[in-house]
């Protein structure tokens, strides 16, 4: 690890402990030239995953997306930010331990209506409505039916 100070090579490690999620090693670094002190950050690299849209072009996953569309469908819900996170974090671990490199946008559209249908009907067809793209009001109304069905 380079110093950020003076660019020399070697450091020793003078203290290391894991960060409050426990995601990453925070490490304190001396420089063996200049001694100054400096914090480093050690985190398991994870597989990259892309994403197939529906015009078969492909985009690097990006968590965010996934966030953005659940908070959308929660707006003035009584869900917590904490249960919107739970779910991306669920989702995101899904994708990543089924080991594969791509995946279908609409594969991870119905994970997320999945996991809202069991936290809130109306976010879920909020989400639906974006989702699915109803051609109709018959289309809409078959949803909100099935979902009274599953009652």
């Amino acid at each position: 690890m380079r110093c950020p100070y003076c660019a020399y090579g070697e450091s020793k490690v003078i203290d290391s402990r894991p960060t409050d999620d426990g995601t990453a090693i925070r490490r304190r670094r001396e420089c063996m030239k200049c001694t100054k002190r400096f914090t480093t950050y050690e985190k398991l690299e994870t597989l990259s995953l892309a994403v197939i849209k529906k015009d078969k072009s492909r985009q690097q996953y990006d968590r965010s997306k996934i966030l953005g569309g659940i908070m959308r469908a929660c707006e003035k819900r009584p869900i917590s930010l904490a249960q919107m996170e739970a779910i991306a974090d669920d989702i995101e671990a899904e994708l990543y331990q089924s080991m594969v490199r791509e995946v279908d946008s609409s594969d991870i559209g119905e994970l997320v209506m999945k996991k809202l249908k069991r936290l809130d009907e109306v976010a879920y067809v909020r989400f639906a409505a974006v989702y699915k793209r109803f051609k109709d009001i018959n289309a809409f109304m078959d949803e909100l039916n099935d979902l009274i069905g599953d009652k």
